[in-house]
């Protein structure tokens, strides 16, 4: 007899709670119940125009929602009621408020980077610890750049070529619909302290991983840029290093011979590939720019912010409710359903016939 699908619920439709939402709609295995939000602006009123169910969150914010045109299927409580588990896209800390709605309706929930580790006592990225969180209660998708990090250097640390990594991280200032009121203009901001808080992070998914980053943020709005160097307890060559990356999943080579020159042009590419809203959930490596030097490695790549957690949270539901408990399975339906390739350009990687 094949499982019932695990209902979801989603709290809070900014640009990541929109995509999740978007993503479960693919899923064989999952049914997007709803969207639960305070205001009936024009994010909230795009997922209404999509067909999903909308619930008032809090529950006084019903009557004022109401007058927004907007048909609403009831409040937050309403939507606790009716879903196995909820994904929590709320700004940052708001989470941690709603977790006793959570926990009094008995729901289990997965929260974003910007809630601290302690709140969910788990930290989650998918190819690293998707294990561990199985059957839990709680988890937290850590951030973009923490997921990135994961990636790029967790992959490299399984396959024994880190004793030491430092990553300066050049962080978008502010997300594209905050320009308005939180853009930076002509200036840099370095964040106020070493190891910035992105280290400290990765090390609640990787505890043993060797590693200081230090960030800062510009005059840009859409992804970030990650400079990584690297200390391996070996002389280590860039074909080693290339051939560790085409193996880990969720990150793909660029080239700047391709004109892939910077962030901009790669996000294009994801435009003209069809990706819808342009994300890339992978992270790009630029392989043309990456260089080693005896036992250093040296390595430039991409985080998009709006996306990479996305199939994260996927994974993620399937690990506490146990829809699947093969990491292999649950990643492999993932990136079938969103699109996620071993190359962006996975034709040119097909042998000739």
């Amino acid at each position: 007899m094949a499982k019932a699908k695990v209902k979801v619920g989603i709290v809070g439709y900014g640009m990541i709670g929109a995509r999740c939402a978007d993503a479960i709609t693919l899923q064989p295995d999952m049914e997007l119940v709803g969207v639960a939000a305070r205001t009936a602006d024009y994010r909230i009123k795009s997922a209404y125009e999509k067909g999903y169910e909308i619930y008032a969150s809090p529950a006084e914010r019903l009557d004022q929602m109401a007058r927004s045109g907007i048909t609403l299927a009831g409040t937050i409580d309403d939507l606790l009621k009716e879903v196995d588990i909820v994904i929590d896209a709320t700004p940052a800390g708001v989470g941690a408020e709603m977790k006793p709605l959570y926990e009094k309706a008995g729901v289990k929930a997965i929260f974003q980077g910007g809630e601290k580790h302690e709140l969910a006592g788990h930290s989650f990225v998918a190819q690293i610890n998707y294990e561990t969180a199985l059957g839990r209660q709680y988890t937290r998708v850590v951030s973009c750049n923490t997921t990135g990090i994961c990636r790029v250097a967790g992959s490299l640390f399984k396959a024994g070529l880190i004793d030491r990594v430092w990553i300066v991280i050049a962080r978008r200032a502010t997300d594209p619909w905050k320009s308005h009121v939180k853009g930076i203009i002509n200036t840099v901001v370095p964040e106020t302290r070493i190891p910035s808080h992105q280290g400290p992070d990765a090390q609640s998914v990787i505890p043993e991983l060797p590693i200081v980053t230090i960030a800062a943020k510009g005059p840009y709005n859409v992804s970030h840029m990650h400079f990584a160097i690297i200390k391996a307890p070996r002389k280590v060559t860039k074909e080693e290093v290339v051939t560790v990356l085409e193996k880990t999943r969720r990150v793909c080579f660029v080239d700047t011979a391709d004109n892939l020159v910077d962030l901009n042009a790669v996000l294009e590419l994801m435009k003209l590939l069809g990706r819808p809203m342009g994300d890339m959930w992978e992270v790009a490596v630029w392989r043309d720019i990456l260089a080693t030097n005896g036992d250093e490695i040296y390595l430039i790549y991409q985080v998009h912010n709006l996306a990479i957690v996305i199939p994260e949270n996927i994974d993620a539901i399937r690990a506490l409710t146990e829809l699947e408990t093969n990491p292999e399975k649950s990643m492999d339906l993932t990136d079938k359903t969103l699109g996620i390739k071993g190359s962006f350009f996975s034709r040119l990687q097909q042998p000739k016939t």
